[in-house]
C-alpha cells in the first residue's frame, strides 16, 4: 500500500507541492512509512486468540514465565530479521533521494530509536489487550479489524497527517494511531519542532503504559474464568 500511495502522491505533486510535500518528500515519507511498519509489526493478537480458542494457552500457563513475557520475547526476537529486510529499502531510498529529505536535527535522531521502540510496544500492548479480551468474547479479533480500518486512515499510512484539515488534524494528532506509525516517520523527516517531538514521545509512552496495564489487568481477570480445551 505505501508504494501505491507513493506513486499516487508523487504524481499529484509533479504539478506543485501539496502543503510541505513535493514529489521527493512524498517519496521519502512513504518509503519510511513502509520501513517503520515492517520494523514495528506484530502478530501476537492472532496467536493469542487462537491459543485461547484452542485451549493451548494452558501450556503457557504451566511455564514459570508469565505468558506476556513470552509473547514479548517472541515478538522482539523477530526484530533483527525485520531490520535486515528494511535495510535494503533504506539503501534504495538514500540512493534515490539522498539525505536532503531527512532531518538535520541531531535530537530528532536521538529520539527516533525511542519512538520506534514506543511504536512497537504500543502496537504489541494493544494486541495483548485485544487478545486478552478473547478470554471473554469469541470474536475479539473483530475488534482488531476495526482498529486496522481506523489505522489505515488515521496513522499516516495512506496520507501524511499534516495534510488533514486543521480541525481533524488537531484531533488525530493525539490519537494512538499516529504514535504507531506516523510519529517515527515525522522524526526521521524532521517535521515536528523539538518541543512538539518531546511531548509526542511522552504521550506515546503514556499510551504504552496504559495499554499494557489494561492488557495485564484484563488477562489476569480473564484467567479466573478460563477453561482450557484440547492442547
Amino acid at each position: 500500500m505505501p508504494l501505491v500511495m507513493m506513486l499516487l502522491w508523487t504524481t499529484v505533486a509533479k504539478d506543485g507541492p501539496v502543503g510541505r510535500f513535493g514529489a521527493a518528500q512524498f517519496g521519502a515519507y512513504f518509503l519510511l512509512t513502509m520501513a517503520v511498519r515492517l520494523l514495528t509489526g506484530s502478530w501476537v493478537v492472532w496467536e493469542m486468540t487462537m491459543e485461547i480458542r484452542q485451549g493451548t494457552l494452558a501450556r503457557r500457563l504451566l511455564r514459570p514465565v508469565h505468558p506476556f513475557l513470552a509473547y514479548c520475547a517472541e515478538q522482539a526476537a523477530a526484530v533483527p530479521l525485520r531490520m535486515l529486510i528494511v535495510l535494503p529499502l533504506l539503501v534504495v531510498m538514500l540512493a534515490w533521494l539522498g539525505t536532503s529529505q531527512l532531518s538535520g536535527e541531531p535530537l530528532h535522531w536521538l529520539l527516533l530509536p525511542l519512538a520506534l521502540a514506543g511504536a512497537w510496544a504500543l502496537l504489541l500492548s494493544l494486541m495483548l489487550l485485544i487478545g486478552a479480551l478473547a478470554l471473554y468474547w469469541d470474536s475479539a479479533i473483530s475488534l482488531f479489524e476495526l482498529w486496522l480500518a481506523l489505522y489505515f486512515v488515521f496513522s499516516g499510512y495512506t496520507i501524511p497527517l499534516e495534510l488533514f484539515p486543521a480541525g481533524l488534524r488537531a484531533i488525530v494528532a493525539w490519537l494512538p494511531f499516529r504514535f504507531v506509525l506516523s510519529f517515527p516517520v515525522e522524526l526521521a523527516l524532521g517535521l515536528p519542532p523539538i518541543r512538539g517531538a518531546l511531548v509526542a514521545l511522552a504521550v506515546q509512552w503514556l499510551y504504552v503504559t496504559a495499554l499494557f496495564a489494561a492488557a495485564l489487568t484484563v488477562f489476569q481477570r480473564g484467567l479466573r474464568r478460563y477453561a482450557a480445551f484440547g492442547g
